[in-house]
């Protein structure tokens, strides 16, 4: 299974490049239309039309 370094995604509304650190890091982009949580733990995504519409995946991860 491979370990996540950085969970990170970038808006594609409104550029932002938003970054979850740790476990229960809930952080939302400028616009509000995307958020990402879960730090090194694991990957949640939050989004309002679909992944395809709203961001880019920027996420890290190692073997």
């Amino acid at each position: 299974m491979n370990k996540i370094t950085l969970n990170k995604i970038r808006c594609l509304n409104c550029g932002s490049v938003i970054i979850s650190t740790h476990r229960h890091d809930f952080v939302t982009c400028k616009c509000g239309t995307v958020s990402v949580d879960g730090g090194t733990d694991y990957l949640r995504r939050c989004f309002h039309n679909s992944p395809e519409e709203d961001y880019e995946e920027l996420s890290e991860h190692e073997e």
